[in-house]
């Protein structure tokens, strides 16, 4: 993957069928659109991405996948379906599989978890132009800077003193003031971005294997919906107009508008 030749990006959304947290989040109503289409629309908008798939191992969701225009060759096979299964194994079969169905290969793959659902196709397109013209990296991988900073306030009981707080990050120690603490981001799940080759290699932990570089954006595209309360949050943040997303005519905050869904 160089500079030198548009690379051929291949997005794949992961959606098994199961859900503890939230049953049916994958296809539950945001906004007009069930959760997993606001991923399939902004790799659409992306003109960087060749194909995109969805992964899954749901014929329901593979249903409702092609109802609004996503692409949803294969059933995922069972084995790369329980709750335990590692993410590195299941994207790989989706690489494959698309590689033995076109007959060509790809240069970097898009992972967008439909969870994540606050994307920015201009930060999407960012990534993969950081990638081809970085040799040295495997991947670029979203970060963004939380609301707080651990360093600074992470505590846990510590058993050795009967439960006593203790600093959970021995940096903090002797820290009085906030604005004393380095910047912090975490890896907020917006977007992975590989070459194809470090996803052919890859074992399980993609951190640890690989050489990664941060594309930072605003900590209110980094929700990860586990739960009603999140999934909540995101459409308020939406409807309030704190968060844009491109696919969609959302009123303006205080306007008079029905229920969307």
């Amino acid at each position: 993957m160089t500079d030198q030749h548009l690379p051929r990006v291949l997005a794949v959304i992961p959606a098994r069928g199961g859900s503890k947290g939230l049953p049916g989040k994958n296809l539950r109503p945001m906004w007009g659109l069930p959760l997993i289409a606001h991923s399939m629309r902004a790799a659409g908008l992306t003109t960087e991405v060749t194909r995109c798939v969805v992964t899954t191992d749901s014929a329901e969701i593979a249903e409702v996948v092609r109802a609004h225009g996503g692409d949803a060759p294969f059933l995922r096979p069972p084995e790369l379906a329980s709750d335990d299964t590692p993410m590195a194994p299941v994207v790989r079969h989706a690489l494959e599989w698309v590689e033995r169905d076109e007959g060509h290969t790809y240069d970097a793959v898009l992972l967008l978890d439909p969870t994540s659902p606050a994307r920015v196709p201009s930060q999407l397109a960012e990534a993969v132009g950081r990638l081809a013209t970085t040799p040295s990296l495997d991947g670029v991988i979203s970060v963004s800077e939380p609301t707080f900073n651990p360093v600074w306030v992470g505590v846990r009981p510590d058993e050795s003193r009967d439960g006593a707080l203790s600093r959970f990050f021995e940096a903090g120690t002797g820290v009085t003031r906030r604005q004393d603490v380095g910047r912090f981001l975490r890896i907020n799940g917006n977007f992975y971005l590989w070459r194809a080759d470090f996803v052919r290699r890859l074992e399980s932990s993609w951190f640890d294997e690989g050489t990664h570089e941060g594309l930072e954006i605003p900590e209110a595209q980094a929700f990860s919906i586990d739960d009603e309360y999140e999934f909540r949050l995101i459409e308020a943040l939406i409807g309030a107009g704190l968060i844009t997303l491109p696919w969609l005519d959302v009123p303006a905050p205080g306007s008079p508008t029905e229920d969307p869904r």
